[in-house]
């Protein structure tokens, strides 16, 4: 017989107060048969019930495991590529403290929320470049994340075309684990100034291999200007840049291959709802697998208890004789 746990606090605490209730209990009715010199011996066999259904009660609460069963175990999961936008447009603060930090924030929650998938990072602006290939190390996938900055990629304009194809390309890369196109994603995040040419293209690719994508847009319709070293960033003629999320690019990409948008603007925060849209994506079954597993057999310690119990409730025993 194996425990699904071992006494500990919670079983001695109910140990205690049982053994100090019924103690006070037997003292008190031993001292009154006595003052009323009647047996005590009726009262001995309610006790050893009561005594055997608290024991049984303790048992049943350790969890008891017995016989042998079989149980199917089953391993699936999704091959995830993420795209984040590096551009200068990110380092505007209309999302506080600036868009390209609370995405990064966000991210950590949205790789904890999928701990069971691939995930992999794509940095891109004009070009894109893989910063971390598809992985199942979180730790190593967070440290990518938290060093995410625009100085890491060229920044002339923002072209979706670039990223779109390169995470094609990877998760159609036929080393992949995952053959099932319907449990590869593609989640581009970006504040959708997109000034590509071939970003119709790539969503066409996208379309016909059958992986699904969805977009996250991060910045509000007023903008803010772009804090810069030196103080804000200003055009070709001396004008300070105002940077606005432009949500039309990414809405019509999400319709374009049938994905869907989602935003995080000041007044919402669709992280969580993109979750659970990544979540209800079928995940493609990788491993299956019959393990020998001990049963649970506390119920038949509860029943054995509830059946003394009842059998004490049943028989009555008096002490006084009128």
């Amino acid at each position: 017989m194996t425990w699904f746990k071992s006494i500990g606090t919670t079983e001695w605490v109910f140990i205690g107060i049982f053994i100090i209730a019924y103690s006070a209990y037997i003292i008190r009715m031993f001292m009154v048969a006595r003052r009323l010199q009647t047996s005590f011996r009726p009262l001995v066999f309610k006790i050893l019930l009561r005594s055997m259904a608290m024991a049984l009660l303790i048992i049943a609460l350790l969890g008891p495991s017995f016989g042998e069963t079989t149980k199917e175990v089953k391993s699936e999961g999704k091959d995830i590529y993420i795209a984040v936008d590096l551009s200068q447009s990110m380092n505007a603060f209309d999302i506080q403290p600036t868009r390209l930090e609370k995405i990064k924030f966000e991210l950590k929650n949205i790789v904890d929320a999928f701990s069971s998938d691939r995930i992999g990072l794509i940095i891109f602006s004009s070009e894109a470049f893989v910063q971390c290939p598809l992985t199942y190390d979180q730790s190593a996938l967070s440290l990518f994340i938290s060093t995410l900055n625009t100085s890491l990629v060229p920044n002339a304009g923002t072209d979706f075309g670039a990223p779109l194809r390169m995470a094609l390309d990877k998760l159609e890369d036929s080393k992949s684990p995952i053959t099932q196109q319907k449990a590869k994603i593609v989640l581009l995040i970006s504040d959708g100034e997109d000034f590509g040419d071939e970003t119709d293209e790539a969503a066409k690719e996208i379309v016909k291999s059958g992986i699904q994508l969805f977009a996250l847009g991060v910045g509000t319709e007023t903008g803010s200007k772009i804090r810069q070293a030196n103080g804000f960033k200003r055009d070709r003629n001396g004008q300070e840049v105002v940077t606005k999320l432009n949500s039309k690019s990414l809405r019509k990409l999400a319709v374009d291959t049938g994905g869907k948008y989602f935003e995080i603007n000041e007044n919402q925060n669709d992280v969580a709802r993109l979750i659970r849209a990544i979540n209800e994506v079928e995940g493609e079954l990788r491993d299956a697998r019959m393990i020998d597993a001990s049963a649970n057999k506390f119920y038949y310690f509860v029943l054995g208890a509830l059946v003394l119990l009842a059998l004490d409730a049943l028989i009555r025993r008096k002490t006084l004789r009128i």
